[in-house]
């Protein structure tokens, strides 16, 4: 990976912190739920997880994730729900005590 597609990489997290869980109230990237990112020179792809099985706002988190990442590197994004569970520990440093957690 390119010092450039780091940088991409990096201001794409920051872009994806404007998509909050509306059930919990912190963003996807706090929440560690945007598990892998590949961008490449004409698309990119994002693997992200739900905090539960049964998220009911699973379809809004990862269409508006979807649509915020094409936003932002202004090329064609797809977007997977991966089976991996979620816990606690996935949270950003911080922010789990933050949200009362540990």
């Amino acid at each position: 990976m390119s010092d450039i597609d780091v940088t991409k990489e990096d201001g794409l997290r920051e872009a994806l912190r404007s998509v909050i869980d509306p059930e919990i109230g912190m963003n996807v990237v706090e929440l560690g739920l945007v598990r892998d990112i590949d961008i490449a020179d004409s698309s990119a792809h994002i693997l992200m997880i739900m905090t539960t099985p049964f998220c009911p706002y699973a379809p809004q988190l990862l269409e508006q994730t979807r649509r915020t990442a094409q936003d932002f590197l202004g090329v064609p994004t797809t977007i997977e729900m991966g089976m991996e569970m979620w816990d606690p520990s996935m949270m950003e440093e911080g922010a789990a005590s933050d949200w009362g957690l540990f």
